[in-house]
Formats: C-alpha cells, structure tokens, sequence
C-alpha cells in the first residue's frame, strides 16, 4: 500500500464505523434485548439502584423513588459539563448503539433524528435521517432543535467541539467496556427520567454476562482457545477496546492482544499464531474480490494450515451485534462464546 500508517489507521477506523454500521440495512434483523431463543437471554435478577459518575450530589432522587429530580448535572466523554433542567423531549441520535439504547428505553417517541445508519429496532428507520456517524448533517442537525445530540464512539472530538460551535448540543460517549455501556445505558436512565428501565437492561446485561463467564470460569490457561477475528477486510483489533473484552469474557485468547486498538493484519503472523477459532462478520462482502470474507480468509495463501481453518472453526456473527457497544453487547458475548466453546455455552 502507498498510504502512510497515519492514513492507512484512519481509513481502517472509518472502514469499521462506515462496513459495521452499515453492516445490518436490508438483512434480517437480529432479536432484541427481550427476545428468547438460542440460548441468548436468561431472566435478568431484580433490578437494584446504581451510583451515577458525573452528577451532582443534589440530583439524586429521594430514597425509594425511581423519579429523576432535576437539574441533573453530568459530564460526557469530552469533560464538558451538562446541566438539564427537565428530561429532554427532542432527542437526535448520530450513533446507531445509543439510538438502539434510547428505544430500548422505550423513547423512541421522543427521538426527532437518527443517523443515515441507524437501523434497529425497526422503528428507527423511520425517523429524520442526520447523516454519517463521522460527519452528520449540519443543516439537518441544526433545523432539528433538538434538546441533546447523542454521539457515539465513530463522532471524534473535533466534529463533536465543531458542531457545538454551530450551536448543537452534542453529547458524546466513548464506551470501552461492558461496564462503560452499562453505566452509559443507567446514566441516561437518569437523564432521561427512565431509571426503572435503565437497570432492568442493565440487569439483563448482567445476568448474561454472568452466564457466559460462568460457563467459562473453569478452562485453565492451557484450555483456552486461541482465537483471531478480522472485522473488515485486512483488519483486526487489538486491546484497549471492547471487542477484545468480550473475546476475553467469552474464554478466549485474542492473538492480536499485543497489539493496541485496530491494526492491519500481519498475515505471517496469524499463521504463526495459529488460532483455533476465526471470528468474522457474516455474510460481509470484500469489496475487491466480491467474495464472502469467510471464503477471502480460507483462499489466502498459507491459511490452509490454519487449525481454525482446516478444522472449519470459522464463527460468523451478526454484523451490527459485534459492532456496537450498546444495549445488545451481552447478545454478542453470548454468540461469541457460543462460537468458541460450544460445549460449555448453551
């Protein structure tokens, strides 16, 4: 390649937000939070109280009660500083994982604005369209009037400071774990007077990711499975972000753990590596060859010998699911976990 490693990185990161996110339009949708079926979801345990960062001491609630009382204070991913006088009513959302969130929330009547790319539930793909992830509509978003503009991990600080210039009130995240989604998913419970049904996702999360660790718990060092995932096309991730986490949550070992955040694939070194099981996005087509990556990662030369490959260990997962640190992340635990020990998870 001629790009240099700056630009190569960068159009590796806008490959994932843009292939990820697109990745669900026009296939079939994958089940919802509350939905039973393929050993997925277990009841979620009694929904309890949680401790919000960022607030101020004035803003909690009277003991007992689950009403937000406002002004609630709270700083995003940025450090700025919010103060909300009442729940907000118009709501923008420029990332599909928290326009997932706010539905499963049950706001979806509130929300005025969604991504280009923000198709789950089936609702949302009838709201106002806002644009890319990366760059959103200025003109959309300023007509909109909206009381907050959710972003997401794929809207970088300088886009997120360059719309607050024009007067948008962007509030940004940057979940990194499960726990960051979790507490993400309560503090907008908060924000938005929906405390109740904030734990009872987050109780759900947590009942399955407490299933799938639970499974796992007894593999010794030398059970765990090695496993490579390629996202995109000549793309992997390493650590410091939450695919690798969940990697690590579902018993396996992330051979590109070495490395930090997403990386171009060093093919010899995959094969050195010799993983038993591939992760993939399913039914992703590669854009030079017009194959299915599954097929582009077992034509490659010297993969044959692959043990994840000559043993057809090669896991496809729904594409949205992997890709998007929102309310459905303990769905893609459990499918990943699934893939790499079928024995132990059901």
């Amino acid at each position: 390649m001629n790009l240099s490693k700056t630009n190569r990185w960068a159009a590796g990161i806008l490959g994932f937000a843009l292939i990820w996110s697109a990745a669900g339009c026009g296939g079939s949708q994958a089940p919802g939070p509350t939905t039973p079926g393929a050993g997925q979801l277990v009841d979620p345990p009694k929904a309890g109280s949680a401790k919000q960062e960022g607030q101020s001491g004035d803003t909690k609630a009277p003991a007992g009660s689950k009403a937000t009382v406002y002004p609630f204070k709270v700083k995003d991913a940025t450090g700025k500083e919010f103060t909300f006088n009442k729940a907000p009513e118009r709501i923008v959302s420029v990332s599909p994982s928290e326009t997932e969130t706010l539905f499963a929330l049950g706001l979806g009547d509130r929300v005025i604005g969604v991504s280009d790319f923000c198709d789950y539930p089936a609702e949302a793909l009838t709201k106002p369209k806002m644009g890319s992830i990366v760059k959103p509509n200025e003109e959309a978003l300023i007509a909109a009037n909206a009381d907050v503009v959710l972003s997401g991990v794929s809207l970088k600080v300088p886009v997120v400071e360059q719309l607050r210039g024009l007067k948008v009130n962007v509030f940004k995240v940057e979940p990194k774990t499960m726990n960051d989604v979790m507490d993400n998913i309560l503090m907008f419970g908060r924000l938005f007077d929906k405390q109740e049904q904030a734990e009872q996702l987050v109780a759900v999360m947590k009942a399955n990711r407490q299933k799938v660790t639970d499974a796992v718990k007894d593999l010794k060092p030398e059970q765990k499975k090695k496993v490579f995932i390629e996202f995109s096309p000549g793309w992997t991730v390493g650590k410091g972000e939450f695919i690798d986490e969940l990697i690590a949550l579902a018993g396996g070992v992330n051979i590109a753990a070495d490395q930090q955040g997403y990386n171009e694939i060093n093919e010899e070194k995959v094969i050195a590596a010799n993983p038993q099981v591939i992760l993939y996005p399913d039914n992703l087509l590669d854009d030079k060859s017009k194959k299915t990556l599954d097929q582009v990662i077992k034509e490659r030369s010297g993969w044959g010998g692959i043990e994840a490959v000559k043993n057809n260990r090669l896991i496809g997962l729904d594409k949205n699911l992997m890709s998007r640190p929102g309310p459905r992340m303990a769905e893609s635990l459990v499918d990943i976990a699934k893939g790499i020990y079928p024995e132990l998870v059901k």
